[in-house]
């Protein structure tokens, strides 16, 4: 009989940070569904992960998070393997310094960092074992965003600004982590938000990737990044810190005025469930 392994399911794994947790959480044995939009370099990396470990369980399932309808093939591709798990790390992210529109009418980044994040998120939380957790990589860069939901419904109406976009979408992931711990309350699965410190990775525009070290030689590598996101997956028991934010250092921090405005935070699940299309409720 095959031993029962821990399930974890990682999005955006071919580079950076996802990267460096898809091999340790295989490395630590878990069984791992890494949601890619890139197949074959995701195909690629399953096979240096069979190399870390020789009875490696390694599953490549296609994503786009800027299409629902690939979400939910992603996600119900992960439900037939595994029923039960006990990680989903929302790792993936984009910037843009263009505005574009999501395969569903949705301002891009917006669309990609969360949108995509929060219908996985609903599609899977209920298959979360006791003692599972949901992590949302952010940023300290959420401080800076502003909760604008009719620029993100038309990002044509509005002036484009690629950080002030960046912000919105991270300030919208520490949302849903705190409206979504609340509502994981006394159920055994907690939910978090990190920032994972000002990161060396292919995040970045390439040009700004060239010169960032130049004006911020303090950044991290995708090793150095990746160990809160690993804190949160490893730690035996991290219940204590359902509903929190940590920093690059995994330390507690208060996270912006705006991300605990508690009216806000309903405000996003509210547009989010009705822009996903979820049915019974609002969640």
């Amino acid at each position: 009989m095959r031993l029962q392994r821990p399930v974890a399911v990682v999005t955006g794994t071919t580079h950076g940070i996802g990267r460096v947790c898809a091999r340790e959480l295989v490395h630590a044995g878990f069984e791992l569904h890494m949601l890619v939009r890139d197949v074959q370099a995701g195909g690629h990396l399953a096979e240096a992960l069979r190399a870390v470990r020789a009875d490696a369980l390694v599953h490549v399932v296609a994503c786009e998070l800027g299409s629902l309808a690939s979400v939910r093939q992603a996600a119900d591709q992960v439900l037939q393997r595994s029923p039960r798990l006990r990680l989903l790390l929302n790792n993936a992210g984009m910037v843009s310094l263009r505005r574009e529109r999501s395969m569903d009418g949705f301002e891009r980044v917006f669309a990609v960092n969360h949108l995509g994040p929060f219908l996985l998120t609903e599609r899977l939380r209920a298959a979360l074992e006791s003692g599972g957790r949901i992590v949302n990589v952010a940023s300290s860069d959420h401080a800076r965003g502003q909760l604008q939901l009719q620029a993100v419904l038309d990002p044509d109406a509005h002036p484009w600004r690629p950080r002030a976009a960046y912000a919105r979408s991270k300030l919208a992931n520490v949302l849903h982590a705190f409206a979504l711990a609340r509502r994981l309350q006394g159920s055994g699965v907690s939910a978090h938000a990190l920032h994972p410190g000002v990161v060396h990775t292919q995040l970045l525009p390439r040009w700004l990737r060239a010169i960032k070290p130049l004006m911020s030689p303090g950044m991290l590598s995708a090793e150095q990044g990746a160990r809160s996101s690993l804190h949160l997956a490893l730690t035996p028991d991290v219940s204590a810190l359902n509903g929190g934010y940590l920093d690059a250092d995994q330390q507690p921090r208060a996270a912006s005025r705006a991300a605990q405005d508690l009216g806000l935070q309903e405000a996003l699940w509210a547009a989010s469930w009705a822009w996903c299309g979820l049915s019974g409720g609002s969640g």
